[in-house]
């Protein structure tokens, strides 16, 4: 037995052989630079190989928005800010809605006084908590418990109605590097306290700071206020007092250290 000779004319088996050397160049895919394939694979000839598999487009990584106590040093407040005689011009205004005269004798430097007094009752917009705290004494030797400044207060204003609320803040750290003038925890309470605020915001702004440049082991803040937004408008019960905290390193991990810190803000003995 033998193999009969392939009676096809050597013309027809070159172009059917060129013909297979196509089909199997359209089935290879080649990478791009970054190591990725293009969305149209193309063979060595630049022919398009539609039988390449479909690729899975790569979604970008969705980075979870910064929560607003993250942001402490505001954006430029400069920035389109009204002129003082624009803003004793709005004051005037909101003499007239309420019903009164801003050319009466008692009202007529009222919007010059109200401008004022906003310039320093918001003056916390103006200063860098972080700057607060880069100051660290090192030399205390070899202190490591905890450091507690407690009855700091303070005066802040809602940010939903402009109404004052005003009370106590309480601020533990364990110190690390070393400790940092106690004046500069009250500072740092004044600067956030000096803005339209939320009571909430406020107390986790100012163990973020902390958290973030002194790099404790913990941190634990208290903040107790009263609002008269709730006393002087809408349901108008007065004396009502909103606590809030916020715990950070051993303070968070550790119920017994959150136990001492409350006892050590409660006992005033």
């Amino acid at each position: 037995m033998y193999a009969k000779p392939d009676s096809t004319p050597m013309t027809a088996r070159v172009a059917r052989a060129g013909d297979a050397m196509d089909a199997a160049l359209k089935s290879l895919s080649y990478p791009t630079a970054d190591g990725s394939l293009p969305e149209t694979v193309r063979d060595l000839n630049g022919m398009r190989n539609d039988n390449a598999p479909a690729l899975t487009p790569v979604r970008p990584v969705e980075v979870a928005p910064q929560p607003p106590s993250a942001q402490r040093v505001p954006n430029e407040i400069a920035l389109g800010r009204p002129s003082r005689e624009e803003a004793e011009a709005a004051v005037r205004t909101l003499l007239r809605w309420a019903g009164d005269d801003p050319t009466r004798e008692g009202l007529v430097d009222t919007p010059a006084r109200v401008v004022k007094a906003y310039d320093q009752l918001f003056g916390g917009y103006r200063q860098d908590a972080d700057a607060l705290l880069e100051r660290v004494f090192e030399e205390v030797e070899g202190y490591s418990d905890v450091v507690l400044v407690r009855d700091i207060p303070f005066y802040s204003h809602c940010e939903h109605h402009m109404v004052p609320f005003m009370g106590l803040a309480h601020i533990a750290y364990y110190p690390t590097k070393g400790v940092v003038g106690l004046s500069k925890l009250a500072r740092v309470v004044d600067t956030f306290a000096r803005r339209l605020q939320t009571q909430e915001t406020m107390t986790a702004q100012i163990a973020d700071v902390i958290e973030s440049i002194l790099k404790p082991r913990g941190v634990a803040v208290m903040v107790e206020a009263e609002h008269l937004c709730m006393a002087m408008r809408g349901v108008q019960k007065a004396g009502v007092s909103t606590i809030t905290t916020q715990f950070k390193g051993v303070f968070k991990t550790d119920p017994n250290e959150q136990v001492r810190f409350l006892t050590l803000v409660r006992n005033k003995g």
